[in-house]
């Protein structure tokens, strides 16, 4: 998997908030490893804020295992994605650092996650809401 360069925003959008997040991608088989949370209506990857002190794979290993439910090995960086915050109101942004790595275990919906499931690109792209973020994800992994 080739590292994505990042995304810059164009000259006029206007960036109010600015939301700095990780997440897990775990592609198998064409499928993608996503979760929604209960307040959510989009799916998207495990994984979520970073608090103040953390590295992104300190916050990434938090998450995972409260989301999950399980114990996220070594984390590899793949690719950065800079895009409109789904649900989250006009100029909010988000800058979503994606990681790959394996886990113990099968993986749980707990915490505030509804629901999980592995999708193909095209059963998210059916979704009645969808996250910019993640389609470009989709793009890179499985560009066909």
């Amino acid at each position: 998997m080739c590292p994505r360069h990042p995304v810059s925003v164009r000259k006029h959008e206007r960036v109010s908030s600015l939301i700095k997040a990780v997440g897990l991608v775990r592609f198998c088989d064409r499928r993608l490893l996503l979760v929604r949370s209960a307040d959510q209506e989009a799916f998207y990857l495990p994984g979520g804020g970073i608090e103040p002190g953390e590295t992104e794979r300190e916050a990434l290993h938090r998450e995972v295992a409260e989301e999950l439910g399980v114990v996220l090995g070594e984390a590899e960086f793949y690719a950065r994605y800079f895009n409109d915050a789904v649900g989250r109101g006009e100029g909010v942004k988000v800058d979503l650092a994606c990681y790959t790595g394996t886990f113990d275990g099968e993986p749980v919906a707990s915490a505030e996650i509804a629901e999980l499931g592995w999708f193909t690109r095209a059963e998210y792209e059916r979704h009645h809401v969808t996250a910019p973020a993640i389609l470009d994800l989709y793009a890179d992994l499985d560009p066909t």
